[in-house]
């Protein structure tokens, strides 16, 4: 976009410089007086020169419209793009806590599972402890109870 700006200015400034000396070149080919040329010479060149103005001054207010719409139209997209990014981490951190939530739940599932397990473990143990001293003692007394 920069060069396109520059190639116009350029383009412009060449046509009124080279309509500058065309005009020149055709007031002193004329047939006139000194004064009346120096006149007509003064009259065109302060001519152009307003409408050379004139038109510069547009191209700037151009210029700066598009320069500021360019800049509205990055912080609108760049505002998006952060709107997104925070949308898909709140996505991520929203989807890293029902994962923790889930093996949380799991963890106390499986706690209490090995604590009744142990317990029944822990009870049948005892029992068969106390079918084996039972057992000991009727092969040693033929029946006796201590």
């Amino acid at each position: 976009m920069s060069n396109q700006n520059e190639y116009s200015k350029g383009f412009i400034l060449g046509a009124i410089v080279g309509g500058v000396a065309g005009a020149i070149t055709a007031l002193l080919l004329a047939p006139k007086s000194g004064s009346e040329l120096r006149r007509d010479i003064a009259d065109t060149s302060s001519e152009f020169y307003g409408k050379a103005s004139d038109y510069f001054k547009q191209v700037e207010g151009k210029v700066e419209e598009t320069m500021k719409r360019t800049m509205n139209e990055g912080k609108a997209k760049a505002q998006s793009i952060i709107d997104s990014a925070k949308r898909q981490a709140q996505d991520l951190i929203s989807g890293a806590e029902s994962v923790l939530a889930q093996a949380k739940t799991k963890a106390i599932d499986a706690k209490d599972s090995i604590s009744h397990n142990y317990d029944a473990v822990k009870e049948a143990a005892k029992a068969g402890a106390e079918a084996f001293k039972s057992e000991m003692r009727a092969s040693k007394g033929g029946g006796e109870l201590e």
